[in-house]
């Protein structure tokens, strides 16, 4: 009884200063979200037994992460810690506990009550750490007739294309400015050709001060002239903010326009797309035309969105890289299976290795998230990519 109460006066108080502060749009999406939430939550802690103090601190850690959420800035890692983690594990639970509160709420008793909470655990381990590996890809020059996963093997080259894909970081709850740096000074231990960024470097708590973005990426000034960047969805929010942080660093951003690297592999042109919602063909159409392609060398082209990627005139790129997805997010890489939420409910490529026509495409799963509070069953991506037979399908 006191649960439900104090949670709903929280609802309710966090609902009336998100109107007051930051407007009515914003205050109604909170009042959808920590709406489910509570009513949600009421089943699971209706279950809690003698660990109620431990889920009425989580449920607090919610609130206090949302109220603060009006008025969004970056946090040091004791709030992360205390609050945000926390609040943000608890938000996975209630979610993937729906199915059980339904099924008590019809009179029936489901096994298996822990399960969310396991798997919200085993989700918080993805999305805080990562694993370093290096992966290959085939640029085989078979013509694929429609959009699929496509893997293929060959000759490894005496000397590869080497990259390093940066996407997705979302600097913010679980990813913090020291996490990004520390991520970026691998990047150039590994001594790579290039390090390309392929978008949505911030959230809502990152936005307002481009020195947070530039401390992030300052390891990569140490390599400069082999750091490109295009624009993702949330770039967009706060444009001068990335902008400025980039340029801070020597790292070149591409907004639909094309620069030449100069790499130990050989010369490279990239290709960097913006970030558009609507016209999506007729964007690449256009950029691809401003940008014809070079017969002497290859060409790696920087896409945000896979979801777009289908859109893209074939032979335009050898290698398209990707971000956006999160590796899909929630899924069952964990369990050795390709499965996830995207690949369930879309045909966008969530993650891996696609082709389509002679066009390779590479999604990275990201080195962090957004949205839905936590990974779960898919890994954040800190991976080295080795990339065979660009010069062979140029000469072809």
């Amino acid at each position: 009884m006191y649960f439900a109460a104090l949670s709903g006066l929280a609802w309710l108080a966090v609902l009336l200063l998100a109107r007051a502060l930051r407007g009515g749009p914003y205050a109604t999406f909170l009042a959808v979200l920590l709406g489910i939430h509570t009513l949600s939550s009421l089943a699971v802690f209706s279950h809690a037994g003698v660990a109620w103090p431990l889920l009425a601190y989580f449920q607090a850690a919610v609130f206090v992460h949302f109220a603060l959420l009006i008025r969004p800035s970056l946090r040091g890692p004791l709030y992360r810690a205390a609050v945000s983690v926390p609040g943000s594990w608890f938000v996975a639970v209630v979610f993937l506990s729906v199915p059980w509160g339904i099924a008590r709420a019809l009179g029936f008793h489901p096994w298996g009550a822990w399960l969310p909470f396991a798997l919200a655990t085993a989700g918080l381990v993805d999305s805080l750490w990562a694993s370093e590996d290096e992966r290959h890809v085939w640029l085989d020059g078979a013509v694929v007739p429609s959009l699929r996963r496509h893997e293929s093997r060959g000759d490894h080259d005496p000397r590869p294309l080497r990259i390093v894909q940066i996407t997705d970081p979302h600097i913010g709850a679980f990813m913090s400015v020291a996490g990004l740096q520390a991520i970026c000074a691998r990047a150039v231990a590994r001594d790579p050709d290039l390090v390309l960024l392929t978008g949505d470097l911030l959230t809502m708590e990152s936005q307002r001060d481009p020195a947070w973005l530039a401390a992030a990426l300052a390891p990569l000034k140490a390599i400069e002239g082999r750091c490109y960047a295009c624009l993702g969805n949330h770039d967009h929010e706060a444009l001068a903010t990335v902008e400025t942080a980039l340029a801070l660093n020597g790292i070149k951003l591409l907004v639909d326009d094309m620069a030449v690297a100069e790499t130990a592999a050989g010369p490279v042109e990239i290709l960097g797309f913006d970030f558009v919602w609507g016209d999506r063909a007729g964007h690449l159409r256009r950029v691809t035309e401003r940008f014809p392609r070079s017969e002497a060398m290859p060409r790696v082209a920087m896409l945000h969105d896979p979801g777009a990627f289908h859109h893209l005139p074939d032979g335009s790129a050898d290698l398209v890289l990707s971000g956006h997805t999160h590796g899909g997010q929630l899924g069952l890489l964990r369990l050795g299976l390709r499965g996830t939420v995207v690949s369930a409910l879309s045909q966008v490529p969530d993650h891996g290795q696609w082709a389509l026509g002679t066009t390779r495409l590479y999604v990275h799963r990201g080195t962090g998230h957004y949205g839905f509070p936590l990974r779960i069953g898919v890994p954040a991506e800190r991976s080295l990519l080795n990339v065979h037979g660009l010069w062979r399908a140029t000469a072809s």
